[in-house]
């Protein structure tokens, strides 16, 4: 187990997630306690979803009795690769919660996002175009508020040059990039494989903040997660986006949601730093780093950006706030940049939040999604839970 999942298992923070609980033969909602997880799940909240609503789900969570499951350490140690499922392991924590994201809100992911769309999806043509745009746009672009006036300036001074980009538009127009990353109950959760669509040969981790938003718009805690993307589909055509997105497996939450109270806040997710590992089979080991306090929207707009008047969540959901992180270190051979191999272990890492550590895989060989909402309706219902 991971060095800061030890460290949350240790820490006062208040979490909660989802197990498979072999017990009941279904999902439980779990919070961390004393490093151990218990069972919370109840008739007032058979879903994660149902306790986020609540007025109180901090304190809802706090004054929750349950039976103790097992220890964090022994179920993150069943949660990797194909787990035994006649003991607990880790579940991504959402189940009908929408599963949503924002891409574009980083400045210099956004120049790589400009990058892919100008070298149609070739990494061989990236190097040079790189250097064009960066030497162009990358200074102009250091704290500047997406929708500003400064902001359409640059944006015409770009159509002059012709260089703008749909990614432009999004990363400093008035309008946030916002769209569905994965199906309700398809995400993945820590130590799973994550998935690679096999036609892709130039892809990346996304590591990023997930926010937990109820339907009322409240944003009630975060985690972690990774926006696995395809970037020679997405830079082929945006129109691609659901593709280079949405695959089996390739959207993964956890380890666990860290609710809001008087420890843990928004500003802490404001000031927090990710930090991410690539470790290949081959030797081959890769860091970044993606800092929150770069990024051009307020995650408060990001929400707002996804849900009221204009669209209602009535299950609440997960919005994933964007990295800074763009890889172009070589791998291979000098100029193709950074793709992923199959064995890559993915660790994302942010302080209060812990870890969440999956391998790389192809979609296809990812096990396939068969819980789904119906399923997990009749699970509920035999367990007398509805």
């Amino acid at each position: 187990m991971s060095q800061p999942l030890l460290d949350i298992a240790a820490s006062h923070g208040l979490y909660v997630g989802r197990a498979w609980n072999p017990e009941v033969a279904g999902p439980s909602i779990v919070t961390l306690r004393d490093g151990e997880l218990v069972d919370i799940t109840s008739r007032e909240a058979p879903t994660l979803s149902a306790l986020l609503e609540r007025q109180d789900a901090a304190g809802f969570v706090r004054a929750a009795s349950g039976k103790a499951i097992g220890s964090l350490q022994d179920i993150a140690a069943n949660s990797t690769g194909t787990p035994d499922e006649a003991r607990p392991y880790l579940l991504a924590p959402v189940d009908l919660q929408a599963v949503k994201a924002c891409g574009v809100t980083f400045a210099q992911s956004m120049i790589e996002r400009v990058i892919e769309e100008k070298a149609a999806g070739s990494p061989e043509r990236a190097a040079s175009i790189r250097e064009r745009v960066s030497t162009l746009i990358g200074g102009s672009l250091t704290n500047l508020k997406a929708g500003s006036p400064e902001a359409a300036k640059v944006k015409q001074a770009l159509i002059d040059e012709g260089m703008w980009s749909q990614y432009l538009e999004v990363g400093i127009g008035p309008d946030a990039e916002v769209f569905t990353k994965s199906p309700v109950l398809s995400s993945v959760g820590w130590g799973a494989d994550v998935g690679l669509h096999p036609i892709s040969t130039w892809n990346n981790p996304e590591p990023e903040i997930v926010l937990a938003v109820n339907s009322r718009g409240e944003i009630t805690g975060a985690t972690l997660g990774n926006d696995v993307n395809l970037r020679d589909v997405e830079g082929r055509s945006a129109l691609l986006l659901g593709k280079a997105k949405d695959n089996n497996a390739s959207c993964s939450i956890g380890p666990f949601i860290r609710l809001f109270d008087a420890g843990y806040s928004l500003d802490d997710v404001r000031k927090a730093e990710l930090d991410l590992k690539v470790s290949g089979e081959d030797g081959f080991v890769m860091h970044g780093k993606s800092s929150m306090s770069q990024i051009s929207r307020d995650p408060t707009d990001l929400v707002k950006q996804t849900v009221g008047a204009h669209h209602q969540y009535p299950d609440g959901f997960m919005l994933f706030l964007g990295t800074l992180f763009a890889p172009t270190q070589d791998r291979d051979a000098p100029k193709q940049g950074f793709t992923h191999k199959i064995g890559d272990v993915v660790e994302i890492s942010s302080a209060g939040l812990g870890a969440l550590v999956n391998t790389v895989r192809l979609s296809t060989e990812c096990p396939p999604w068969t819980f789904g909402i119906s399923a997990l309706m009749s699970n509920l219902a035999k367990r007398g839970l509805l």
